[in-house]
């Protein structure tokens, strides 16, 4: 499916517009001072959430998730909500191959000034499991979605923040990255790594301009609008004041 721009001059020039990769809502045409904002995860709640947050401070906006048609949905609502660009992305963190390829398509909007990693692999269950009943293939897609993903979007982005010595990338993890526990090692794993990856990043880049954080929420994320807003402004408060935050 080759889904084209919508009051937009983005032509379909490279695999990721032809191949039906991207869809494009944009209300506004006037420029904006600030960058792109990736926003890579994002479902109905906390990610949608954190996307209009920026959208309203202004921001050009990539979103990226699997589900492109869902994407696209978030995106007009997005832009029509806040008078923003919005652009939507298909991307499968779990895939290397598919993160470059989406952040090609992320990269040509502009300088990407903010990173926000939000993605999770849904099959892990909130229940205890047993380790011997742990599948190979999902430990290995739960690495791959906490840790690899990650380290490849952040990959991207970072020779341009580098570069402009500003920008700000935001992994959000869970308790389980700070400890062992019995019944969830799937979980852990991935977490511990995208925690791991976020301090290296974090000592090795801050001396350049480029804030990295951790950003930990724990507990269920109900349906109602105003939490999800209140988290997302949370987080966009931990970009902005340069500390890791823990929210429970």
């Amino acid at each position: 499916m080759i889904c084209h721009p919508i009051n937009s001059t983005f032509e379909p020039t490279s695999l990721w517009k032809t191949q039906g990769l991207l869809k494009m809502r944009r209300i506004t045409s006037s420029n904006t001072a600030k960058g792109v904002a990736a926003i890579v995860g994002v479902g109905p709640q906390l990610g949608l959430s954190i996307a209009r947050k920026f959208a309203h401070e202004g921001y050009t906006v990539a979103i990226l998730a699997r589900d492109l048609g869902r994407l696209s949905r978030f995106a007009d609502e997005i832009a029509r909500e806040e008078k923003a660009q919005v652009f939507a992305i298909r991307i499968d963190c779990s895939d290397y191959r598919s993160v470059r390829e989406a952040f090609e398509g992320v990269l040509s909007l502009g300088f990407v000034e903010v990173l926000v990693y939000n993605a999770y692999y849904q099959p892990v269950s909130s229940h205890p499991t047993t380790f011997s009943d742990i599948k190979i293939d999902s430990f290995e897609k739960s690495l791959a979605v906490s840790s690899l993903g990650a380290f490849v979007c952040a990959q991207q982005v970072l020779p341009g923040m580098v570069e402009r010595r500003r920008g700000t990338i935001l992994f959000t993890g869970r308790s389980a990255s700070l400890g062992g526990i019995p019944g969830f090692s799937e979980l852990c794993c991935g977490k511990f790594a995208l925690r791991a990856l976020s301090q290296c990043l974090s000592r090795e880049f801050q001396s350049v301009g480029v804030h990295v954080a951790h950003i930990i929420i724990d507990g269920v994320i109900g349906p109602p609008r105003g939490a999800q807003q209140g988290l997302a402004g949370e987080l966009w408060q931990s970009g902005v004041g340069g500390d890791q935050t823990v929210m429970t």
